[in-house]
């Protein structure tokens, strides 16, 4: 099974939504610090996440290429 992956040649809108919620494993970690998760191939960067982590995130903010997402207590 191939995983469907999201990059930056497709024309097609990002597959989450800004408000939506989601359950992800933090795959690696960011320059700046912050955990990186991904979303149907679609990169999301969660401040405060450590590798390995498995979470419920908040999207707050979505650009062309990453969405940026929130931890949830």
């Amino acid at each position: 099974m191939r995983e469907e992956r999201y990059g930056a040649y497709t024309s097609r809108s990002p597959p989450i939504d800004v408000g939506s919620t989601y359950k992800v494993k933090i795959e690696g970690v960011g320059r700046e610090g912050d955990g990186i998760a991904k979303i149907n191939g679609f990169v999301v960067f969660v401040p405060g996440a450590k590798v390995g982590e498995e979470l419920e995130i908040k999207i707050s903010k979505i650009t062309r290429r990453v969405g940026f997402g929130e931890k949830i207590d």
